[in-house]
């Protein structure tokens, strides 16, 4: 997005950027200066170009995102309370997405107004105006969908500011907004080109390849379930809130129409395609490269970029500040049961889960299964440290081929009440990629409606971690809460080695590697140590204490020696145990207590029972989702003094459960 944000720079003169919050407070038209702005093509794109800065926040890839089976905050303040899902007393949390969204609405909404009253005198230019408008019309629809699928009804305007009769707005229909935003995209898709046109040559703009895409992804949440409640007097009436559909059943199997022709359209254009190596979906993002398989990216570059942080609060942990790296801010863990959804080889997994943190000498440290960072933002597959430690210049998905794949997968499944051969081919080709096209390790297909739906649900999780849909997906098929619960429950099973964790390896033995960016690893390569071989090590009591102990982050880890075949790289735990004829080298390695503390970015040891002098209760799992609560959290409620104080149309119309 280095283009746009220079544009927006020199867009200065043109438009007073909103100083206030409040969502009224936008670039308004006489700001813009129609007049002259909508004279000339160059003008009405730069203006157009001026909205795409607002189609992500900093909450987007942080408060919003963690709180769910993927990921989870490591501080102990306000946005703690925000991933276990504690809405109250927030100040001004949980705002800034909500007015964000309504700056870029307001800039659609002026562009679209203009853009339909210019007039050109040749086919070409009336070309570009028709992507111009096709590009506003699908800003402002997925600027709503940000807004709805966090706040459900919410205010509603497709004119400009300056154009209303009224300075107010209250909640209007999601159905309606939905549907809105559906029609636009239908306009957005006959009047864009396709990516292969030419026209549009960044992923960083809307083209008729993501706006089908975008379609498809609002068709399933309009369709989908969500929180809902009698609107018909205020205040809201706390017993009428209930999870459920829309009513019009014949409108939802409408939407699950519009989804599927929407990716179709795309699968057939054949204009994009998995990437063989996942990897490089996110190592593109870091060096700001494109490809055939990110759709529609949030890109950000320089020191006046909007502060979304993207690889800094989500990236992968640092301790102290180092030469090449910089510092870094994680102040996320993936969750230590997402490790294990994967099946061995599932290429997916060592990329979206990074088993490492960086040191302030640039070594790499392993982590433990409760401190295993996101590994899609990572600052060492940059070429650089990027403008700030926490302006990385990392781009955001906001969009991939794959999601399309799944969402064809899903939806065909609900038109059909089970999976017919498309639907199970689309989830297939995901899953083929993920084993690097290995067919013996795929699995089988599930046949019925209830198991592929199932399989879908995990699949997007493994596909699409930590990309900020997870807690909406979930709330759109019904089953947060509940689906959080069980998440829970098997946290604690994982810790008492339990049920399907009883065999989940404790030690592990690694050499500490020096950090480099660009760096080609995934992660730390390790020696899986079974009980066994830590008996061979013969270790006195105080040394197995240390290496057992789990509630001090200064033990769980031995320094040792091994000793490496030089001609193979075997390694031998103990001298005792190499052969006579073998040449040999000492290696220094760490081995690692893998449920222990011992991580730079963690929050007490993967332990829920006291075992005195080794292992504490750690309240960070007992009070994961503290807040949680069913038929409540599924939606936001409106921050009181940024949102409700400053529109008179919002009184009484809070959330009813706050």
């Amino acid at each position: 997005m280095k283009k746009i944000i220079n544009i927006s720079t020199i867009l200065a003169f043109l438009f007073i950027f909103c100083s206030c919050e409040d969502w009224l407070d936008m670039p308004s038209e006489d700001k813009a200066d129609s007049s002259s702005v909508f004279q000339t093509l160059g003008r009405a794109e730069r203006t157009v170009l001026a909205a795409y800065p607002y189609l992500h926040t900093q909450e987007l890839g942080y408060q919003l995102l963690m709180g769910t089976d993927e990921s989870s905050s490591t501080e102990s303040n306000s946005k703690y309370n925000v991933s276990n899902y504690d809405y109250t007393n927030l100040t001004g949390m949980l705002s800034s997405t909500y007015n964000t969204m309504y700056k870029a609405i307001e800039y659609s909404n002026i562009c679209i107004k203009n853009l339909l009253l210019m007039t050109v005198s040749s086919e070409s230019e009336q070309k570009k105006i028709n992507s111009l408008l096709g590009e506003s019309y699908a800003i402002r629809a997925y600027a709503y969908w940000n807004l709805v699928r966090f706040y459900g009804d919410v205010p509603y305007s497709d004119i400009p500011t300056e154009d209303l009769t009224t300075f107010f707005s209250s909640r209007v229909s999601r159905d309606s907004i939905w549907d809105r935003c559906i029609d636009d995209l239908i306009q957005a898709t006959e009047l864009l080109p396709w990516k292969s046109e030419g026209i549009v040559s960044t992923p960083e703009r809307f083209t008729k390849n993501s706006a089908y895409g975008i379609l498809a992804r609002i068709a399933l949440y309009a369709a989908g379930y969500s929180l809902r409640w009698d609107m018909s007097s205020t205040p809201y009436n706390e017993s009428t809130v209930k999870i459920a559909q829309r009513d019009d059943v014949s409108r939802i199997k409408e939407l699950y129409v519009i989804a599927k022709n929407a990716c179709e359209s795309v699968i057939t254009q054949n204009e994009n395609s998995l990437l063989d190596d996942y990897d490089q979906i996110f190592r593109d993002l870091a060096l700001k490269q494109y490809n055939s398989e990110t759709m529609l990216e949030y890109g950000w570059f320089g020191a006046n970029a909007p502060d979304v942080r993207t690889g800094y609060t989500n990236g992968i942990p640092t301790s102290g500040t180092s030469k090449t790296f910089g510092k870094g801010g994680t102040q996320m863990i993936t969750m230590p049961t997402l490790y294990f959804e994967f099946d061995e080889g599932d290429q997916r997994r060592d990329v979206s889960i990074c088993n490492y943190g960086i040191l302030s000498n640039d070594s790499l440290q392993m982590s433990t299964y409760l401190g295993f960072g996101i590994g899609k933002y990572r600052i060492d597959w940059k070429k650089d440290r990027g403008t700030t430690d926490s302006k990385r210049d990392i781009n955001f998905p906001l969009l991939r081929y794959s999601d399309v794949l799944l969402m064809y997968a899903e939806v065909l499944n609900e038109l059909n009440n089970g999976p017919n051969s498309e639907a199970a081919n689309a989830l297939k080709e995901v899953r083929m990629r993920a084993f690097r096209n290995d067919a013996s390790k795929v699995g089988s297909i599930p046949t019925s409606y209830e198991d592929f739906k199932n399989a879908i649900i995990l699949e997007r999780k493994l596909e699409l971690s930590n990309e900020s849909l997870r807690k909406t997906d979930l709330t759109r098929w019904g089953i947060l809460v509940d689906h959080l619960e069980v998440e829970k429950d098997k946290i604690y099973k994982l810790a008492r080695r339990e049920g399907e964790y009883k065999n989940v390896t404790v030690y592990r033995a690694y050499k500490k590697i020096k950090g480099v960016l660009e760096n080609p690893i995934v992660g730390i390569p390790y020696i899986s140590m079974s009980n066994q071989d830590i008996a061979s090590l013969k270790l006195d009591l105080k040394n197995d204490s240390i290496l057992n102990t789990l509630n001090d982050s200064g033990k769980g880890y031995l320094n040792v020696t091994f000793y490496e075949d030089v001609s193979s790289d075997k390694v031998y735990f103990t001298k005792e145990t190499v052969p006579n004829n073998i040449q040999i080298k000492e290696v220094p390695y760490v081995i690692l207590n893998m449920f222990g503390c011992h991580s730079i970015k963690q929050k007490g040891g993967l332990s829920v029972d006291e075992v005195e002098g080794l292992a504490s209760k750690n309240d960070w799992i007992e009070n994961m989702f503290y807040g949680m609560k069913k038929n409540m959290v599924e939606i936001l409620p409106f921050n009181t003094a940024n949102i409700i104080d400053v529109n008179p149309g919002l009184i009484d119309q809070q959330h009813p459960c706050y």
